[in-house]
């Protein structure tokens, strides 16, 4: 991109899980880098460029880092809200495509956002997380992205997550993994801190409430049709498993403000 133009852009959240939205962006890894850095650029946990491909609304997600991604749950809801908002789109039932599939958005009348994931899967392996000097035994999970799930008595015990936890054995996750520490308060009740790929500990984590639903069930013998809350960081979000294995997220998206930047790394 050329330095001296600025780049228009906008500013969402999804339950306090940031990002920066940008209408045909084509950035760089370094220049979203740039962007979502907290001190030298706007911040974000990661950015969505806005494009179409074949006559569908694509999601092109990036990480903080400007690492590629499959998609992003949170920020699917982000960029539907924008769509509506902006007059780009009139239907309050539409496809987003995304590198982990389609998606089907629904739009209800208080706002609040749902997205149809597709089937979570339960994958062969037993990841192991360490932190510190604690470890736990979990759940390969994948929303069309990675996931490590591992159940904690209490996340009071779990300090801010500063650094990368270590995943063993390496070879489950060869691109990289999301990690969920998931208490279970209650039927069908969670809460969740998240640790994203190429981001750090985030204050919400779609995907990562998605996968920690699906883990949950198995974890606690629910079979067939549920319903989960999955309380994050940020907020609540609302977790359906249909009787197929089917997931449908349901939760708030807010637009924070436009902007102007011009890109000088």
């Amino acid at each position: 991109m050329n330095p001296s133009t600025p780049l228009r852009a906008t500013k969402g959240h999804g339950t306090e899980n940031e990002f920066i939205l940008i209408p045909e962006g084509d950035l760089s890894p370094s220049e979203i880098a740039f962007l979502c850095n907290r001190n030298s650029g706007v911040g974000a946990d990661g950015l969505i460029q806005i494009k179409q491909r074949e006559g569908r609304w694509f999601m092109d997600y990036r990480n903080n880092d400007g690492s590629l991604a499959e998609m992003c749950g949170n920020g699917i809801r982000v960029m539907a809200k924008y769509l509506v908002d902006r007059g780009l789109e009139s239907r309050t039932s539409f496809d987003i495509d995304t590198r982990a599939g389609m998606k089907r958005i629904d739009i209800a009348a208080d706002g609040r956002i749902s997205v149809g994931m597709g089937v979570v899967v339960i994958e062969a392996g037993t990841p192991t997380v360490t932190y510190g000097n604690m470890s736990w035994q979990g759940f390969k999970v994948s929303v069309g992205n990675p996931h490590a799930v591992v159940f904690i008595e209490s996340l009071a015990l779990l300090p801010e997550v500063l650094e990368k936890p270590l995943v063993e054995p390496t070879t489950l996750f060869p691109d990289g993994v999301n990690v969920e520490f998931v208490e279970i308060l209650g039927d069908r009740h969670l809460s969740m801190r998240v640790f994203e790929r190429g981001v750090g500990e985030t204050r919400s984590c779609g995907t990562g409430t998605c996968a920690a639903a699906v883990a949950a069930a198995a974890h606690s013998g629910v079979v067939g049709a549920s319903t989960w809350r999955v309380d994050v960081l940020g907020g609540s979000l609302e977790i359906a498993i249909d009787a197929l294995g089917e997931v449908t997220m349901t939760g708030p998206a807010v637009l924070v403000n436009d902007f102007e930047v011009k890109i000088d790394e």
